[in-house]
């Protein structure tokens, strides 16, 4: 064999050895966003009594009675970007409603996913404001305190939300009047000016 021919074969080596790399980087990466779709969303929130994630997902059957039986039409369904292990378990969509905690949800879930709770509510999140909110910049809405029905929401010498994170049960009823979204729709975004955060329990710890 020439020496011509020992470099191409050199040069034919390499090129099959970067090719299998290259898939094999692929490969990997694809295993890490299966992985990923696999562990699921820690941020849904869930409805009341689905605040411990793990519990929640080992009981649920994806059977959709919690959303057809909800009075406000708060409850949705998660589609696979939240992950694979989610998908089509309920959410909270505060868009279209908000949590009175009737707890209907409860009472015909066939599985115990959502478990029952003492009191008028549990906490399902906490309200968070975000950049949208008008009254951070200028003072002149008052929505979210109008309605909190935990009275949560409190306004400083601005006029600008002061939230009490104890206080919150997460219900939604802010993000559902928020006018933000509608006011500032000429920036493009959809964004309200405050939004409901898990308290989602992983394995049973905070």
């Amino acid at each position: 064999m020439s020496d011509r021919e020992i470099r191409k074969k050199g040069l034919q080596l390499q090129r099959r050895e970067l090719v299998a790399c290259a898939g094999g980087l692929a490969g990997m990466l694809a295993l890490g966003a299966a992985g990923a779709a696999l562990k699921g969303d820690k941020t849904l929130i869930r409805p009341p009594g689905g605040q411990d994630e793990a519990a929640f997902l080992s009981l649920c059957i994806k059977c959709d009675r919690c959303r057809s039986v909800c009075p406000e039409g708060v409850i949705g369904v998660s589609t696979i970007f939240d992950g694979l292990v989610s998908m089509r378990t309920p959410v909270m969509d505060f868009r279209k409603g908000y949590c009175d905690f009737c707890k209907k949800c409860i009472d015909v879930c066939p599985t115990a996913a959502l478990k029952p709770f003492s009191g008028q509510s549990v906490k399902i999140g906490v309200a968070e404001l975000t950049e949208s909110c008008i009254a951070l910049r200028t003072g002149g809405c008052t929505k979210c305190f109008d309605v909190c029905p935990e009275l949560a929401i409190t306004l400083n010498k601005q006029n600008a939300p002061i939230i009490d994170r104890e206080a919150c049960s997460g219900c939604g009823l802010c993000v559902k009047v928020c006018p933000a979204n509608v006011l500032q729709s000429y920036k493009g975004g959809k964004e309200r000016g405050i939004v409901i955060k898990s308290v989602a329990r992983q394995g049973g710890s905070r």
